[in-house]
């Protein structure tokens, strides 16, 4: 597979550092390939979760996206989740273009073990992607798809 020659441009996002011990933890992409910046969690001290405990984690960070064409998710780390069932309460956070306040992550140990999470530690990550906004259209009936009459479910194992 191919390289390309070189980058293509990258939005700039402002970003609003709400508190100084996080210029040293500022998210940035792991990799080129990385499609995801890690979101870090803004604490005072250790934090146990217990097995179904879900709360609000301080990133300290408000990024504004401004571009209607964009939208931010934050996204559950494959390795918390995986190894200690650490997870997004809202399972995706969804940042408007609009949205100017502080990343909040919504933090829900769904494993059977209590989790110590750390100051600073990697929690979510910040995926930037396209949106495209749809125009209904009332309508008394759709034209015929391949899926016919079949409704929910009606495609697949059930």
């Amino acid at each position: 597979m191919s390289q390309p020659d070189k980058p293509s441009a990258r939005p700039r996002l402002e970003v609003k550092v709400l508190d100084a011990r996080l210029h040293d933890y500022m998210p940035n992409y792991a990799t080129l390939g990385s499609a995801g910046m890690d979101l870090r969690a803004l604490l005072e001290a250790p934090l146990t979760l217990e097995p179904g405990q879900c709360e609000l984690i301080r990133t300290g960070l408000a990024i504004h996206i401004g571009d209607p064409g964009l939208a931010g998710l934050i996204l559950p780390r494959s390795g918390l989740g995986h190894k200690h069932g650490i997870v997004l309460g809202n399972l995706v956070g969804l940042i408007d273009s609009d949205y100017q306040g502080e990343l909040m992550i919504s933090t829900w140990n769904r494993g059977n073990a209590p989790f110590v999470l750390e100051p600073f530690e990697r929690l979510a990550q910040y995926v930037l992607v396209p949106v495209v906004q749809a125009e209904l259209q009332i309508v008394d009936d759709f034209e015929a798809s391949l899926r016919g009459a079949g409704g929910f479910g009606s495609s697949g194992r059930q």
